[in-house]
């Protein structure tokens, strides 16, 4: 069984999906809101959305239910989020490595997945960032939402239902590594492409050339030729 919680406003869905899950036991529970006021990100960094123009979305999974190795369970919940989007919207999102989508070069959702032992249990717990009716990224030129990607206005609340339904669907279906893997790197943003990476103190020339088993990227630099990172090592930067 699956419940989805909604909430008018939260500092952060991942937080209370933890109190949720301290308070039941169900298999799978979700939270979400259109205002959320201290999202949280990948490594630190953050996801605020207010003003019901964003969906903030977290979900409980049961370690059990997942055969993946964390990582590519990490790809995994992307590629199911762009089956979604590219459904939802009929455009081709991407995936730029490790979590983040994006639709004409925009990134217009982020995820956040995290492991945590909860009452002896243990758990992913997934987090979706996802714009949706924002215009204005005057700050964030490399952000956009669903509504200036495509055109299309949705409603918030359709959509989220639509999302929950499938992901508790599809997020648990059997599926292989080696499958996950092939989707992402058909899927993966820039691949193939020159582009500018900052890494260190400098910046080089490279391309993105695939994403291994383990979960690292890989890029023919210009200077240093192919070369490996584990994400925080290298930043795309256009």
């Amino acid at each position: 069984m699956m419940c989805l919680f909604y909430l008018k406003e939260c500092s952060s869905t991942h937080d209370e999906i933890e109190k949720f899950i301290s308070h039941d036991t169900l298999d799978l529970q979700a939270v979400c809101t259109f205002n959320q006021t201290k999202g949280k990100g990948q490594y630190g960094n953050s996801w605020e959305s207010g003003n019901d123009l964003s969906l903030a979305y977290s979900v409980a999974v049961p370690d059990e239910l997942i055969k993946l190795p964390n990582h590519l369970f990490n790809f995994h919940t992307a590629e199911v989020l762009t089956d979604f989007l590219a459904i939802l919207t009929n455009h081709t999102p991407q995936i730029k490595w490790p979590n983040d989508i994006i639709i004409n070069n925009k990134k217009v959702s982020g995820i956040l997945i995290e492991k945590k032992i909860i009452k002896r249990r243990s758990y992913f717990l997934i987090g979706i960032g996802v714009n949706v009716l924002e215009e204005n990224f005057k700050h964030l030129p490399k952000a956009g939402s669903l509504l200036t990607q495509t055109g299309i206005r949705f409603d918030l609340e359709s959509l989220t239902e639509s999302l929950h339904e499938y992901l508790v669907e599809n997020l648990t279906k059997p599926t292989s590594e080696e499958s996950v893997l092939k989707k992402l790197n058909e899927r993966l943003f820039r691949k193939d492409l020159i582009s500018v990476f900052q890494i260190g103190q400098s910046r080089q020339n490279g391309i993105i050339k695939k994403v291994d088993e383990d979960g690292f990227l890989w890029v023919e630099l210009e200077n240093d030729g192919l070369k490996k990172f584990f994400h925080k090592e290298i930043a795309l930067l256009y």
